[in-house]
């Protein structure tokens, strides 16, 4: 018998939901339950053939036991090892690299210093730093956040540069990214289960949370949704995660792509509302019992993404990357999903409306 469990922490529906669709649709050999832990010992499994991670990016036990049940052979989702290891600044660099837009961003050091350091420790960073560069570089208004933060915590808008001065004095230790403002006029947010299964859903950032899906207008044209299908495929197959979201800006008929550090994306039904919800939930279960019979005892069951696996076989990590690797990683097709109204990636074709940019990003 193998076992899907998943590790949650506040969240309700969704856990529940998914464990009772698993048992439901899954064969008499897998079976899917919430992970208990009470013990944890060093390259000793937990029983568990597939494991959905969605907590242990706040809970630093859960993410060590994530990566002692991984080297014992759970097919972690996330693979907690890469999870570890990304930021928000990285993944913009990446996108750039790979062909896919987004705002101009600068790294910004934190305004206090670390514990355990001293000025002597920042011997290699000029002060001050360039700031009239680096305020040239992505103009006024911005926006400055966590490098890798998440959940809207310590987001700015900034107006002017006396404005990022004052606000920047308040982010303690944070690590933070100064970033162009994009100015949209449609914005949509897409979950990418599996690198291969996407759900674009229009979204309105500027709404009170509960409404934020509730989008009264169509998307302007079919060729924009397949462009965004395309980059949010390429974007998780590079990075090499299992659950993700991505979310775009479209300023002038080109999708930015605003955030998609996302392993751990709000799935209750209470805010995705009841469509996106069902949608999460049946391709989430389904995916868990591909990841579990595909699940060999004392392997590696983790997913690497093309940037990782690339550079370990010393291959071309970036867009320039001949025809022949290109092939390698190329594209699945998949089912474009915008409200009730599925499209195929196929028939997307339709050339883009003129748009203005009269609004502005999160």
């Amino acid at each position: 018998m193998k076992k899907i469990g998943i590790l949650f922490g506040k969240e309700r529906s969704f856990p529940e939901a998914v464990v009772n669709r698993i048992n439901e649709i899954a064969a008499k050999d897998i079976t899917a339950e919430f992970v208990s832990i009470d013990k944890i010992f060093q390259a000793k499994p937990l029983d568990y053939a597939v494991i959905i991670d969605r907590i242990s990016q706040d809970v630093p036990f859960y993410r060590a036991a994530m990566k002692n049940a991984a080297i014992t052979g759970t097919a972690v989702i996330n693979n907690p090892f890469w999870w570890s290891a990304d930021e928000k600044f990285f993944n913009n660099a990446l996108a750039i690299q790979i062909g896919v837009p987004v705002p101009k961003t600068a790294l910004i050091p934190s305004y206090e210093m670390p514990d355990d350091t001293t000025d002597q420790s920042f011997s290699n960073l000029a002060f001050p730093m360039a700031w009239d560069e680096i305020f040239e570089y992505t103009g006024f208004p911005a926006y400055m956040k966590p490098y890798d933060g998440g959940g809207w915590k310590e987001v700015y808008k900034l107006h002017d540069k006396e404005d990022f001065f004052d606000k920047h004095s308040k982010t303690k230790r944070h690590v933070m990214m100064l970033q162009e403002e994009i100015e949209f006029t449609e914005y949509f947010r897409c979950y990418c289960i599996g690198g291969k299964h996407v759900r674009i859903m229009q979204y309105e950032p500027r709404n009170p949370f509960h409404l934020r899906y509730q989008v009264d207008t169509p998307p302007s044209n079919e060729t924009l949704l397949k462009t965004i299908h395309d980059y949010v495929i390429k974007l998780n197959q590079y990075l090499g995660y299992d659950f993700n979201t991505v979310e775009f800006a479209v300023r002038d008929g080109i999708p930015y792509a605003i955030d998609f550090c996302n392993p751990a994306p709000d799935a209750e039904v209470t805010s995705v509302g009841q469509e996106n919800f069902d949608w999460v939930v049946e391709t989430t279960a389904k995916y868990a019992i591909e990841r579990a019979k595909g699940q060999v005892v004392g392997q590696d069951n983790l997913t690497w993404g093309t940037y990782t696996k690339n550079s370990a076989a010393g291959l071309s990590l970036i867009a320039q990357a001949t025809k022949k690797q290109v092939k390698k990683i190329a594209l699945p097709k998949a089912t474009i999903v915008v409200g009730k109204k599925p499209i195929d990636a196929k028939t997307a074709t339709k050339a883009p409306a003129k748009k203005t940019a009269t609004s502005k990003n999160k």
